[in-house]
């Protein structure tokens, strides 16, 4: 075993050396070139081009994580989560005496391809997946909560948002939903002693 490992590192050697060796060229008389790896009588040395050689294209791993690029682009699109999820109307709002409340969702940037966007409104679902608006009607006295989740496509949740909007009906007692007061009657005329 120690031979031929000996023997394959000698012969290792010799190609290298002989790769690394000055080449020497003599023309015949008849035209004829002769080539030599030692000096010839009547030869001179010539520098050959280096031989073809092929390298292999560049790597894609990541210079920053060592990772392959398609890898790090999923390992990007696993920890996406958006800047901002958003309901309108705004958190704290209050309407008065609306028959109807209309509700949109804003994502920033938009909506990925994939992702899902759940909306709730007082628990409930509001349309189906992917609805970005919604109208409330009736709407009903007290205060109403709408719930915003966005998942990615491994379900994972990306944003979530919650607003809470309050809607004042006055109530049947209430002073603003009594009947305005009617003007007095006239006073049929008195009749007159003769």
């Amino acid at each position: 075993m120690k031979r031929q490992t000996l023997a394959v590192l000698l012969g290792s050697l010799c190609v290298v050396s002989t790769a690394l060796a000055t080449t020497y060229v003599r023309v015949e008389k008849d035209g004829t070139k002769t080539y030599s790896d030692r000096p010839i009588p009547g030869g001179q040395p010539v520098e050959l081009q280096p031989a073809q050689t092929y390298s292999t294209p560049p790597s894609t791993v990541s210079s920053q994580s060592g990772r392959p690029r398609e890898e790090e682009l999923l390992r990007q699109a696993e920890n996406f989560r958006y800047e901002s999820c958003a309901v309108t109307p705004p958190n704290d709002t209050t309407f008065q005496n609306v028959e109807n409340v209309a509700i949109t969702v804003s994502t920033n940037p938009p909506l990925r391809p994939g992702d899902v966007i759940n909306m709730t409104v007082d628990g409930q679902s509001a349309g189906a997946p992917n609805t970005m608006s919604f109208t409330m009607s009736p709407a009903y006295r007290g205060s109403h909560t709408v719930g915003v989740t966005v998942t990615n496509t491994n379900g994972k949740v990306v944003c979530n948002y919650t607003s809470t909007f309050n809607v004042l009906q006055p109530g049947v007692n209430s002073p603003a939903r009594q009947p305005a007061p009617r003007p007095p009657r006239p006073q049929p005329p008195r009749p007159t002693p003769h």
